[in-house]
């Protein structure tokens, strides 16, 4: 059980180290037996993109925010936050965009460049943060009342088709690289494709480097992954797989989704699905919405563009629009997000699914669930549909620390 401690004193920057439930303000909906519960489970969070808001929204982490999206005056996330919420463990995103992927060592320096923002904040906040790059890591910052704060590369662009680079990605604390992102690579295939980049499976390059993921203790991840390369991947992996932050198709028709196949697939293999709290890959309803709205964008865009109209004033009526109709878009319903761990449940089963929210990576979080503090409403919500507390402690984050002991701590890498 993580230490209630009577009192809490200031770290860096008078953020609170250690966390209290006296001192903690009570979530609407959440009940004391829920709150019980997940203060005394352990929490982890596969995927946050707090590193992309600091490197391109220029978003301040070290001070409370307004929950939201707009950046850097709304977040999803920042460390006063962090720290209230009670999680025990966060994996930071270092997201290499597309573009990065056009030019000789452009991705893997940007990808230093977010290794480097990742380690500077825990180094600002040594009272609250710790880096971790194990397991037992993770064990000792939560004895320590503090967050332990891993990195997970998203993009497999990243290493350049080298091994070498993997291997150092490795040395400096990465500990699960996604195969892809939407655009494929030289070796793996997206669900996306874009740029028309490879929607294909794994090439035998491909195999290697999960090999050597596998032996260095760097988890494959497969979110964003094409269908094929999914299941090419769960066949080379001889670790446990965990897709970082997808959600069920079977809920939502939506590319970024896990058909009911891969989920036994994951569940075979040992794996882990964490869900994507997304409203777009979680709600049908929402995204059939949304899709309607950039529809009637893009039509007035291009009646624009027919007309004479400069690049400016296209983009400026365009958002004028997409503002105006994104008014009468309800939002993602919070009981949606609930069936996507369900339906995972059921099919992979229990020990096979945990929490991937993508805070400050999304443009909308379905209803109630604003930021990082909300996530005790998880613990509720399957207390509300009957799982035992026992199963609720594996959703929250002991199926990911069971992944984590097999494929991190115990890969010959790290032995």
């Amino acid at each position: 059980m993580r230490p209630l401690a009577e009192s809490v004193y200031a770290g860096v920057d008078g953020i609170p180290n250690g966390r209290s439930m006296k001192q903690e303000p009570a979530i609407p909906g959440v009940s004391d037996r829920a709150m019980r519960l997940y203060r005394e489970a352990l929490v982890i969070d596969t995927h946050n993109d707090l590193p992309t808001q600091i490197i391109d929204e220029k978003y301040n982490p070290d001070i409370r925010h307004p929950a939201g999206s707009r950046a850097p005056d709304e977040g999803h996330t920042d460390i006063p936050r962090l720290v209230e919420s009670g999680i025990d463990a966060v994996f930071l995103s270092a997201f290499i965009d597309a573009p990065y992927a056009l030019g000789t060592n452009r991705s893997y320096q940007r990808t230093l460049v977010y290794l480097d923002t990742i380690d500077a904040l825990v180094k600002r906040h040594p009272n609250t943060l710790m880096r971790a790059t194990s397991a037992a890591d993770l064990q000792r910052a939560r004895a320590a009342g503090k967050v332990a704060v891993f990195t997970g590369v998203e993009g497999g662009h990243a290493i350049e088709n080298s091994l070498e680079r993997l291997r150092e990605l490795h040395r400096r604390g990465t500990r699960y690289m996604t195969l892809t992102w939407n655009n494929g690579n030289e070796w793996a295939g997206s669900n996306a494709g874009t740029n028309g980049t490879s929607k294909g499976g794994l090439t035998p390059f491909g195999r290697e480097v999960i090999a050597e993921m596998n032996r260095l203790g760097i988890l494959v991840d497969i979110s964003h992954v094409s269908d094929s390369t999914f299941f090419d991947a769960v066949a080379a992996s001889t670790m446990p797989v965990i897709a970082s932050h997808s959600s069920s198709r079977a809920i939502n028709l939506h590319r970024r989704n896990m058909t009911d196949d891969m989920l036994r697939a994951v569940a075979r293999n040992g794996g882990v699905v964490n869900v994507n709290f997304a409203a777009q890959f979680i709600d049908s309803v929402y995204r059939l919405s949304t899709e309607n709205v950039d529809r009637s964008v893009s039509s007035l865009q291009d009646s624009l563009r027919r007309a004479g109209s400069d690049a400016e004033t296209v983009r400026r009526e365009g958002a004028a629009r997409r503002s105006a109709m994104m008014m009468s878009v309800a939002p993602a319903r919070f009981s949606v997000l609930i069936d996507h761990f369900d339906h995972i449940a059921k099919v992979a089963g229990v020990d096979h699914v945990g929490i991937g929210s993508d805070f400050d990576g999304v443009g909308a979080l379905p209803d109630g669930m604003d930021d990082v503090t909300r996530l005790p409403l998880i613990a509720q919500a399957l207390l509300d549909r009957g799982y035992s507390e026992r199963d609720v402690r594996k959703v929250l984050g002991g199926n990911m620390l069971r992944v984590m002991e097999r494929a991190i701590d115990r890969a010959p890498g790290n032995r």
